[in-house]
């Protein structure tokens, strides 16, 4: 492994009064803020990782600043969620992360995977005890997943309708960037492959906690590999955070109980996981994405699947104008609220993932009510 400036200076700092040098604990690097939770709650009392993309950034597509390449260059181990959701970061580990472990989260055996749903309103989908037990997909398909070849459609940057309904110009505005940005660190003709069918399987799995649990055991194993003295502390805090994260299921369980069959409608559709895990299931969707508009025939249906089922709620994400479920909602009984997959307005840190998901529940709950 090379020796960095970075790595030089902190070995020097750990240098003992007897002169042996003691080893520092491995640079980490995650890159949502769920995962940075999570890793973070691993590391605590050891270090701390650094996180990629800062809270509000579009997770699809993003220019990392020169601390956020300087930080993944010094890596030795990164945590990821996989290209399905980032596709731009997998050219950036393999040109910057060189000297990195690089961990795909959405890859760990025992985690659920899930498919993504289709068309603006989602029929009811009854997923059997096996999706619980983390067997519900077809892992026929997807442990062929090959590293530099994903062009399954599974990845969700830069999505749009095929029916045209989605405006794209809104993909090239979304979060202020243009692609010329993006394509100094890896977001060109490999995101443009990977990135236009909203099909296949579905990358926001960290909200199921289950799988959080699964996460927090791959995650605190590969840094007991990474610094065999501290393996003890990672073991230990995963495992205690994965008995926090069964009360936590438990408690959220119980927050929903008297809304649960209530119909609602999200901004997109990346609530799936929770959904399934509590057994409380969206109507639809009001955009296909996070990063595309939709289009007037998918409002229309949107609007006519909150009239027709006496949709509760409406529910809109931070990072968009609200104006838009205004409109939908105009007229009807629904109101609007605020789901958020990424904890954008949650400190980052160990306290966001359990804070991430008693929010979601919270919010539901408060609406549909």
């Amino acid at each position: 492994m090379r020796i960095t400036k970075a790595r030089f200076l902190a070995v020097a700092a750990a240098v003992t009064v007897t002169g042996t040098p003691a080893l520092a604990e491995p640079v980490v690097v995650t890159d949502i803020p769920p995962v940075h939770s999570l890793v973070a709650r691993v590391m605590q009392g050891v270090g701390e990782p650094t996180l990629i993309l800062p809270p509000g950034a579009s997770p699809h597509g993003y220019a990392m600043r020169p601390s956020e390449a300087a930080a993944l260059s010094d890596a030795d181990v990164v945590f990821w969620v996989g290209p399905e959701l980032t596709p731009w970061l997998d050219r950036a580990i393999e040109t910057l992360g060189t000297n990195a472990k690089a961990v795909e989260l959405l890859e760990a055996p025992g985690t659920v995977h899930l498919e993504f749903r289709e068309g603006a309103t989602f029929e009811a989908h009854h997923h059997g005890d096996e999706e619980h037990d983390g067997h519900g997909h077809d892992e026929a398909g997807h442990d062929d997943h090959d590293h530099d070849d994903h062009g399954d459609g599974a990845h969700e940057h830069a999505e749009h309708d095929h029916d045209g309904d989605e405006d794209h110009a809104a993909h090239d505005d979304h979060e202020g960037h243009d692609h010329d940005d993006h394509e100094g660190h890896g977001h060109d003709e490999h995101a443009d492959a990977h990135g236009h069918d909203h099909h296949g399987v579905d990358p926001h799995a960290w909200l199921d906690p289950e799988n959080g649990k699964v996460w927090l055991t791959a995650i605190a194993e590969t840094l007991a590999q990474a610094d065999p003295d501290n393996a003890d502390a990672y073991r230990a805090n995963a495992a205690d955070a994965s008995g926090e994260l069964d009360a936590l299921t438990d408690t959220i369980s119980g927050t929903l109980e008297p809304v649960r069959g209530k119909p609602f409608i999200v901004f997109h559709d990346a609530y799936h996981y929770f959904e399934n895990r509590f057994d409380i299931e969206a109507a639809g969707a009001v955009s296909l994405s996070d990063a595309s508009k939709p289009g007037p025939a998918r409002v229309k249906e949107i609007r006519d699947t909150i009239v027709s089922l006496g949709a509760a709620c409406v529910f809109a994400e931070p990072q968009f104008p609200p104006a838009l479920i205004t409109t939908l909602i105009e007229g009807t009984d629904a109101r609007e609220a605020t789901l958020d997959p990424l904890g954008t307005e949650i400190e980052p840190g160990p306290a966001l993932y359990p804070a991430l998901l008693t929010d979601l529940a919270a919010n539901l709950s408060d609406c549909l009510d």
